[in-house]
């Protein structure tokens, strides 16, 4: 091993020699004492604990997409682009390909178990020549996508306060100061609960249970106070309704997809929870596939219940509380306390959706820091041994989502370029790995106990065709004529991240240039952690 890699990697090879050989290996170790049943992977800045069971970790998979709510808070980015109908067809589209991304995730983890997650993936992966530097870009389009990701959960509970106000007071005029004064105050108390260790499986359970009693309460009160209301059939599922201003139906179709693929995002979250777990090879696949299952069932009936309750969809199109859903809570029960009461319900599991993004987004930050892919990778890579978790990498992630609220200030689509940043940061760092995974051979590669074969050859091939999809449509603006005020500016952010990660990369000052730090530096080409995974040298 060359001379100039850091303690990190020293200590990385017991790390490896434990997960190379599955969980197996693990309660050998843990019986003659070897190994300690709750520490995770040794690294320089201290060690997280195995405290997250099989059922904690899939809390904290549905805990953050919670795909019904997701469709709540952005019901606004797609029902205006077909009505109903596009809710309703776009969540079986998505989930569909959301089952292949899951497959390919589920594969990947299985194999490399690993809290870095994509990024680690494409480190293994990738021809050695560029294994460094596709392992970084991942790294950092991923530790992107989690920030957009809890921006975009903060703004919409600061829309959401702001649309209990606008119900009460229907005269109010929303100004752009006050949901980002909402969206800082909502960032910095939902900061705390990630800041003990402790707490978290528990949350995570919290998270679970308060998503399904929300789900359950709102669905059967709306459908009870519509009795003798309902719309028809075919206002539900055959009407489609454009008022985007797009003059191409199929135009207008895609960008609607915004809201329910959002609603399905953020999928690899659990697999940033593989050295919290004890088997993380069997579960961070069950995870991540029931995530995809019980977000199916419970956004599908919950979106099919709420459209059959509008009483004028005009209305909700011309609201102004900017949260379309409560306008179908207040037509259905007619009564504005009722409608908040249920509102309540949404903000409290937004709440916890946000905590459990932004457990998803420090483990990123943290994982990526041990290697060195971040500025202050010395001091983010630290375990607080009191608390039990990365604070100084969650704070500093927070710190990140607190400035992106400066989005609204600049549009008011910023909501949409938040979610869309969101999806396609995302989609872009689970397609490294996947494209190297092909390039190596699927039969090249030790996999780990959950492999589809050619089920999941499907699934890589699917995962790669939606990313660059999404990535070129979910770029158009939603509404038509476009004004500086509605633009989407998501592809300008996308720009200028990747501008700074590749100057990062490429900075001209050695001592700081992350090309001669990352993962060992530039010249590091033996892979320390997970040396047994590829069958074949590329």
């Amino acid at each position: 091993m060359p001379e100039f890699e850091s303690e990190k990697y020293a200590d990385a090879q017991v790390t490896s020699d434990f997960y190379g050989k599955g969980e197996d290996n693990f309660e050998k170790s843990s019986n003659n004492g070897s190994l300690n049943q709750e520490t995770v992977s040794i690294s320089n800045g201290g060690a997280l604990k195995r405290t997250f069971s099989t059922y904690s970790v899939i809390c904290i998979g549905f805990g953050l997409t919670n795909s019904w709510f997701g469709i709540s808070a952005s019901l606004i980015t797609g029902i205006q682009s077909g009505g109903p109908l596009l809710i309703v067809y776009g969540i079986i589209i998505v989930v569909a390909i959301s089952y292949c991304i899951g497959i390919t995730l589920s594969e990947l983890s299985s194999a490399i178990p690993s809290a870095g997650g994509q990024y680690v993936w494409s480190r293994v992966l990738a021809p050695k020549k560029y294994s460094s530097f596709l392992a970084y870009l991942c790294g950092s389009l991923a530790w992107a996508g989690s920030l957009f990701t809890s921006a975009s959960m903060a703004l919409s509970i600061a829309q959401e306060l702001m649309g209990f106000w606008v119900l009460a007071h229907p005269n109010h005029e929303i100004k752009k100061w006050q949901l980002f004064v909402i969206y800082q105050l909502i960032n910095t108390f939902l900061v705390i609960f990630n800041c003990y260790g402790k707490w978290l499986p528990y949350l995570a359970r919290g998270v679970l249970y308060t998503s399904i009693f929300s789900y359950i309460t709102i669905t059967i009160t709306v459908l009870v106070m519509s009795r003798g209301n309902y719309q028809p059939a075919s206002f539900v599922f055959t009407k489609f309704d454009n008022q985007t201003g797009w003059g191409s139906a199929g135009i207008a179709f895609i960008v609607g997809l915004i809201n329910p693929n959002w609603s399905f995002s953020c999928l690899d979250s659990a697999c940033h929870m593989a050295e919290e777990t004890t088997k993380p090879r069997t579960d961070i696949p069950k995870a991540i596939l029931s995530t995809v299952t019980i977000g199916f069932v419970t956004a599908l009936t919950y979106s099919i219940a709420m459209f059959f309750c509008i009483r004028n969809l005009d209305a909700i199109y011309n609201s102004g509380t900017g949260m379309p859903i409560l306008d179908i809570y207040y037509q259905a029960l007619g009564n504005k306390a009722g409608a908040i009461c249920l509102g309540a319900l949404i903000f409290i599991t937004a709440c916890g959706c946000t905590i459990s993004c932004h457990t998803w987004q420090t483990r990123l930050c943290w994982s990526f820091a041990r290697d060195n892919g971040l500025p202050f990778s010395k001091y983010l890579a630290i375990v607080d041994p009191k608390l039990g978790v990365p604070l100084n990498a969650h704070l500093f992630s927070s710190f990140w989502v607190a400035c992106l609220g400066c989005l609204y200030l600049i549009s008011d689509a910023a909501f949409n370029s938040m979610v869309v940043g969101c999806i396609t940061f995302l989609l872009l760092s689970y397609m490294v790995p996947t494209i190297s995974l092909l390039y190596r051979g699927r039969n090249n590669i030790k996999h780990g106990p959950f492999w589809l074969g050619n089920f999941g050859l499907f699934a890589n091939y699917v995962t790669i065709a939606w990313a660059i999809f999404a990535c070129v449509f979910f770029s158009f603006p939603s509404f038509m004529p476009v004004t500086a005020n509605t633009m989407n500016y998501v592809s300008a952010v996308i720009a200028i991240y990747l501008i700074w990660a590749l100057g990062y990369w490429w900075f001209p000052i050695k001592s700081w240039s992350c090309r001669e730090t990352f993962a060992g530096g530039i010249h590091n080409n033996e892979e320390v952690e997970f040396p047994d995974v590829c069958l074949t040298d590329i």
